[in-house]
Formats: structure tokens, C-alpha cells, sequence
């Protein structure tokens, strides 16, 4: 709810708001993150838990300002705590030829982990 500014754009500007969303990037994807949002991303080597720092933040927008990075936001980052380490569910994978007797069958279950988000600073 508090919002305080200052001249210098290099010090970050607290922003606590529960209508405020951030564009992150992680694992090679992004991912549209607000406060109190829990989110599946690629597996991080992180323990379940523990907090974690997304520092490539891409976009932060506020009731009132949108900050746009070029391509990053310097000195914005996005606070996270880890809940669970896990797979998603499993995926059949079934290739086959006709009439050569050819058949494969495969099975893949995706790691992930769970992030839930706490704050965006910016």
C-alpha cells in the first residue's frame, strides 16, 4: 500500500501492494507473478522451504506507475519461498510404424518446483 520514491533510479522503491504484478524470467520461460501467487517452474536446485531472489525482472506494474525494462530492470528483484520439489504427471510418449512391427512406448514425468511469491521490489 506504501509506495515511496526516490530521484535516483538506481535505488530500488519498495512497492507493497497487493494489486502489483511482475514479469519474471526463469528456466528459459516467463512468468506473469503477482503477491501470494504460487507458481510451477522449471526445477531449481533449491531446498523446500528455503527463499529464493528472481533478479531477472523484465516488468513491474503498480496501481499507479509501469516500470519496462531494457531488457532487465536493474536493482529489481522478486522474493520467493520455495514449497515443494515434485514431478508433474507422467506423459505417455507411443510411436509406432504400420506393418514393420515397429512400437515404442515411453513414459516422461517433468520435474518442477513450486515457488510461492512473497514480494516485488523495484
Amino acid at each position: 500500500m506504501t509506495i515511496s520514491q526516490e530521484n535516483d533510479i538506481n535505488k530500488p522503491v519498495l512497492i507493497n501492494s497487493k494489486n502489483m504484478l511482475a514479469v519474471i524470467k526463469t528456466g528459459g520461460k516467463q512468468y506473469k507473478v503477482t503477491p501470494g501467487q504460487k507458481i510451477k517452474i522449471e526445477k531449481l536446485d533449491e531446498q523446500e522451504g528455503q527463499e529464493i531472489t528472481f533478479s531477472e525482472v523484465l516488468l513491474v506494474e503498480n496501481d499507479k506507475d509501469l516500470i519496462i525494462g531494457e531488457p532487465m530492470i536493474k536493482n529489481a528483484k522478486v522474493l520467493g519461498k520455495v514449497l515443494k520439489q515434485d514431478k508433474h504427471e507422467k506423459v505417455i510418449i507411443y510411436k509406432y510404424k504400420p506393418k514393420k512391427r515397429y512400437r515404442v512406448k515411453k513414459g516422461h514425468r517433468q520435474p518442477f518446483t513450486e515457488v510461492e511469491i512473497l514480494k516485488i521490489e523495484a
